[in-house]
């Protein structure tokens, strides 16, 4: 069953896209507005007496929560999204992110309940976690399979774009309350703003994925009674171990370049330089503007040349780019806008993830291989790294440049890899 690859992109796709992207973007920043406020949450949610870097570790590990709570969430999405329906799923995924977001607005801080505040919060973003771990694979799988087979690379870009736009709404919202409330209106009820507005945009986002339809992929399959009869999951596990791998390995990058180059960042550059909030937000959100027309063009390139060489360049100037951006922000920071910027445009290789995922599984078991492979994966590596980079920053100030180099080492040659295996435009869609 595959893709007819000849037609070119229909109103409906755009459609499809447009709406997917949205609504991606809308529930995604649901999810990472926690970090932009990292500090203050800090500061609220845990006694007053303890060192500044323990509080620091601890307010990761929560953001770091969310994180661990992915696989189980998305693998029993997944398995439904296979047995029953993609669209089905797509939906439900909005709601339970909405709902704790809007909690997460309403919570008491330490002051007022003790050690009960940071507890509800952690009990809160797991349950984002555990919406985020089924969206994610949900929309790759959800685009890929409404588009012909030689625009797959475009969807998959485009709506990894509308899921960095996600992290450029909280950069800009974050942006906007930091500069235009003083920093004790932020503490006394500025933070709470940016989650009543993450609930609010999740209801948006349920209501606009009405107007989806199922994927013809999923249709076929059901109309040839061709649904997967075992469990999905043993499926994967048993019969599609190098695809899994790989999978994870690859998401070990993209968490790596997101996490640390785009949600770290700014408060690892206030808390370690000293500069300001609000330029280093600033900074972030041409960043992330960059990130996005990175994943798009990330993705038109893969539809091109194939996904080893997209992998391999953009591996290569991700490593410059990444090491230039830490470098001079510690040693020169009036060319900080023009080095985020920069490496902002080359995290943009982390578009050619999903393409790879999509077409490294059978359609049968496609949306549980890559919520398997991914959430698993970033629940180790995403949840760890703000943990780990913040503890290796004690040893050198360069601990996160250090660790994109490794992860960007890696990409390079899982290129080669694909390269040499031929995989970059085997298809085992359907």
């Amino acid at each position: 069953m595959l893709h007819e690859n000849s037609r070119r992109l229909n109103r409906q796709d755009y459609k499809t896209l447009s709406l997917a992207a949205l609504g991606g973007a809308l529930e995604f920043y649901d999810f990472i507005i926690f970090v932009f406020f990292a500090a203050v949450i800090g500061d609220l949610f845990f006694p007053p007496d303890i060192p500044d870097w323990l509080r620091q570790v601890q307010t990761f590990a929560i953001f770091a929560a969310g994180y661990l709570a992915r696989p189980l969430g998305g693998i029993i999405m997944a398995h439904f999204g296979d047995s029953r329906g993609r669209k089905k799923m797509f939906s439900l995924s909005i709601l339970l992110m909405a709902l704790p977001t809007l909690a997460m607005g309403m919570l008491p801080t330490y002051a007022t309940l003790g050690i009960a505040a940071p507890v509800l919060l952690l009990l809160m973003r797991i349950l984002q976690g555990a919406a985020i771990g089924g969206e994610v694979p949900g929309a790759w799988v959800f685009v890929a399979e409404h588009v012909p087979g030689k625009r797959i690379g475009f969807a998959c870009g485009t709506l990894t774009a509308g899921l960095t736009a996600g992290i450029l709404l909280g950069s800009v919202v974050a942006t906007l309350i930091t500069t235009s409330l003083t920093a004790q209106q932020v503490a006394d009820f500025g933070w709470r703003i940016p989650f009543f507005l993450g609930g609010l945009f999740g209801f948006v986002a349920l209501y606009l994925r009405r107007w989806l339809r199922e994927t013809p992929v999923f249709t076929e399959m059901q109309a040839r009674k061709a649904l997967t009869a075992d469990l999905p999951l043993k499926t994967v596990v048993v019969s599609h171990k190098r695809s899994v791998a790989i999978s994870m390995l690859l998401t070990w990058l993209l968490s790596a370049c997101i996490v640390v180059v785009i949600l770290m960042a700014p408060a690892l550059m206030q808390k370690q330089h000293g500069l300001p909030a609000a330029l280093t937000l600033q900074a972030n959100s041409l960043a992330t503007v960059m990130l996005i027309v990175g994943c798009v063009l990330a993705g038109v390139i893969v539809d091109r040349v194939g996904a080893a060489k997209t992998l391999m360049a953009g591996s290569l100037l991700l490593a410059a780019s990444s090491w230039s951006f830490f470098h001079f922000a510690a040693t020169a920071p009036q060319y900080l806008f023009i080095t985020y910027a920069l490496a902002g445009l080359f995290v943009g290789v982390v578009g050619v993830v999903p393409f790879i995922m999509v077409t490294a599984f059978p359609a049968e078991v496609r949306f549980t291989g890559i919520s398997f492979s991914y959430n698993v994966a970033y629940a180790i590596f995403g949840g760890l790294t703000p943990i780990f980079v913040t503890l290796i920053m004690r040893l050198t100030p360069m601990g996160p440049a250090w660790y994109v180099l490794g992860l960007a080492t890696l990409g390079f040659f899982l290129g080669i890899y694909l390269q040499r295996e031929n995989r970059s435009r085997v298809l085992s869609y359907g």
